[in-house]
């Protein structure tokens, strides 16, 4: 990892919390292709199937000029050009038709001076290389979560938007909610004390993993790129249903599990709410099987942050774990902590649990749009938004306008701050939440003491968990 990326301060940290919360901006975007941005935004689109069929329609909605469509699957692609095109015809929208692409680094090379913005919807293992190149050429950008699959990537991506100033947005839409924004002020406002302990869970994977690779190979479908789908990856037989679709997320190489999908997501609101920081030690306590190149079906991390603006010292747990797998019992918080979420009705599926000195908050669901509060001795949880003790808590956060459209709105303004998820921010939490794979794939019991500054484990070796080696042809220097 180079020096000048591997060093984010607190100070730099915080100022980002600031500028998401719309406090101070960053100033007008350098380098611009000069056009009349208020009429037109010129949007390739980087990967359009699964959730990228949603980001590129949402590129579309928010009035960008799709210029470009890139998938590696040529069904994907075509089907989402014919969409494309029919609904700009529909709309009277006097625009050429996209322009096709398999590889994303021709798209660059081609279409360079072309394009505004990005967006990366591709499998995780690409976030990184595609995210890096957009930005180096001084476009726009919005990442689908987890932003990157690398600490080192983090590192970059974070150095790099700092550097361009452009607008940017990662796709964890519960950003956009103002449940999630009420929540951070309430916490922020003191009404359960001073933070104690975080604990947030999960019901994915819902996708296959805890599994072996298979033997053998089958055909690659002739509508698929199967090399560039692998992409900075290393190179492995191509088999059907095993990778490409959505079953990706489990493998070590292409994804980041459960805990790299979903806490860009559920540990959103509590990362700002709490300012965590980087984490002073990070540990995997526990999981329900262990495999060569897939994450578990369940595990159990303990991160471990330091005191910070004047809040004590606190352990955050994640717990991952499909319940509806009956051949594990996944792992979940248990005792005094969620007794009052039991005596409700028992834990759901997902959920995250603040627990202060003086209360509790508890999210019942992934994105945070809905928040309860247990204040003093009380018993049962109340709604938040409209809990006695939280109507004193001014409003410090301004409301979104919609997740998608924060970013269509900060390019054309020229206010790259406007973003609640703008990279700043996004590449931190991402990075504390990939800490907890690396500290998965490390081992359990191996608890590693982390140098946040530095990017590196005080106690261990770990390198080749926060960086990795890119394939021939792909790199973050591109």
């Amino acid at each position: 990892m180079s020096e000048n990326t591997n060093s984010i301060s607190r100070r730099q940290f915080l100022r980002y919390s600031s500028l998401a919360a719309g406090t101070a901006a960053l100033g007008a975007p350098s380098l611009l292709r000069g056009q009349n941005l208020n009429s037109q935004i010129n949007i390739a689109c980087i990967g359009v199937g699964g959730k990228g069929d949603s980001d590129s329609s949402s590129a579309y909605g928010n009035k960008g000029n799709i210029v470009a469509l890139c998938d590696v699957d040529g069904n994907t692609l075509q089907r989402k050009l014919k969409q494309i095109t029919d609904q700009a015809t529909r709309d009277n929208r006097q625009t050429a038709a996209p322009k096709t692409f398999a590889d994303f680094r021709k798209l660059f090379d081609e279409m360079e001076k072309s394009i505004d913005a990005v967006t990366v919807s591709t499998p995780d293992h690409c976030h990184g290389v595609a995210t890096a190149m957009a930005l180096r050429r001084g476009k726009h950008v919005y990442t689908q979560k987890p932003l990157v699959q690398t600490v080192e990537e983090a590192r970059v991506v974070g150095a790099l938007v700092k550097e361009k100033k452009v607008a940017t947005q990662m796709g964890n839409q519960g950003s956009a909610e103002a449940g999630l924004r009420r929540a951070v002020e309430v916490i922020q406002g003191g009404v359960i004390g001073k933070p104690l302990e975080l604990h947030v869970w999960s019901n994915r994977p819902i996708w296959p993993q805890g599994v072996d690779r298979p033997e053998g190979e089958d055909p690659i479908p002739a509508e698929l790129a199967w090399d560039l789908w692998l992409g900075p990856a290393k190179l492995r037989p191509f088999k059907k249903g095993v990778y490409h679709g959505f079953n990706w997320r489990g493998w070590y190489d292409f994804g980041t599990g459960a805990l790299g999908d979903m806490a860009c997501h559920t540990v959103n609101m509590p990362f700002r709410a709490l300012k965590l920081g980087y984490p002073s030690a990070i540990e995997c306590e526990e999981t329900s099987d262990s495999h060569k190149e897939t994450y578990p079906k369940s595990s159990r991390i303990r991160f471990e942050f330091p005191e910070r603006e004047g809040l004590p010292p606190l352990k955050f747990w994640w717990y991952d774990g499909n319940p509806g797998d009956k051949s594990f019992k996944p792992f979940r918080p248990q005792g005094a902590a969620v007794k009052e979420i039991v005596d409700m009705g028992g834990l759901p599926g997902s959920g995250c649990l603040v627990v202060g000195e003086k209360g509790k908050i508890f999210s019942p669901d992934d994105y945070g749009a809905r928040f309860y509060l247990l204040a003093g001795d009380e018993k049962e949880y109340k709604d938040g938004r409209n809990h006695d003790a939280a109507k004193a808590v001014a409003q410090t956060i301004p409301r979104s306008p919609g997740h998608d459209a924060e970013w269509f709105k900060a390019i054309r303004d020229n206010t790259p701050s406007l973003p609640y998820s703008n990279f700043g921010i996004a590449a931190y939490l991402t990075e504390i939440i990939l800490l907890g794979c690396v500290a998965l794939r490390h081992g359990v019991g191996k608890k590693i003491d982390w140098d946040g500054p530095a990017a590196k484990a005080k106690n261990a070796d770990v390198s080749h968990l926060t960086n990795r080696e890119y394939r021939q042809g792909y790199s973050l220097n591109m």
